[in-house]
């Protein structure tokens, strides 16, 4: 703050200055609110895949477009009414992973710790589209068939937020946070909840998977607290 000159004002315009310098400089933050501006919702995330349009065509046919037949809690998402098998070493196989829409720009399949033991594979956990050096798999629809090269994770346990919802936590994107779970017989606290920061159309929603949801009894907690860490990042912003 630089200096002010009141060298000779009369006492109420001394009063002025200060009040006037107070009130700039004092200001609290208007980009905080005053309460958390969206309800924090947890979703158990089951195991699912992501496909490209190419993928979606030999798997489903030339020219097939996704049907929906479940709209998210985030807006434009959804569950497609289409499923396939994904094929793990030794043949193993999960007979219905379900596709979620839109289509994306690379293709990519997200289990749980359970679905990779029986498919055989040691997948890494990574967030979701950090796909590099994952194993891979054979994916089979009802018109044909492909081999997967990378792309098979288990997704990181995260929360989407929008502006409004990291500015009320005070964190950012790619930061770490925690997720404190009050339910009968097993109340916790998760470690290591990936923040996935959005634009202001992005509702507050925390994604476990199927494992993580069954631990902590989700279906009957009756409180849910999103906690700020001591630090650390996932790495998911760079």
């Amino acid at each position: 703050m630089s200096a002010v000159d009141i060298a000779g004002l009369a006492k109420e315009d001394i009063e002025r200055v200060v009040r006037t310098v107070l009130a700039k400089h004092l200001r609290p933050a208007a980009a905080v609110p005053s309460k958390a501006p969206n309800p924090l919702l947890v979703n158990i995330s089951a195991r699912h895949c992501h496909l490209t349009d190419e993928h979606i065509e030999i798997l489903f046919g030339k020219g097939h477009k996704l049907k929906p037949t479940k709209w998210l809690y985030q807006k434009g998402y959804y569950a497609a009414e289409e499923t396939i098998a994904v094929v793990g070493p030794r043949r193993r196989m999960l007979p219905e992973v379900r596709v979620l829409g839109p289509s994306r720009g690379a293709s990519q399949v997200e289990l749980a710790f359970t679905d990779s033991i029986s498919l055989g594979l040691d997948l890494p956990v990574r967030i979701s589209g950090d796909v590099a050096g994952t194993p891979g798999c054979l994916l089979v629809g009802p018109k044909g068939s492909l081999e997967l090269k990378e792309g098979v994770i288990r997704a990181m346990r995260h929360v989407h937020m929008s502006p409004a919802d990291m500015a009320w936590y005070g964190v950012k994107n790619g930061e770490l946070m925690q997720l404190k779970i009050t339910s009968p017989g097993c109340s916790t606290i998760l470690e290591d909840l990936a923040v996935r920061g959005g634009d202001d159309k992005i509702k507050l929603e925390v994604h476990l998977d199927t494992d993580e949801g069954n631990a902590v009894n989700l279906t009957k907690a009756t409180k849910v607290e999103l906690l700020k860490s001591a630090g650390g990042s996932c790495g998911c912003h760079k």
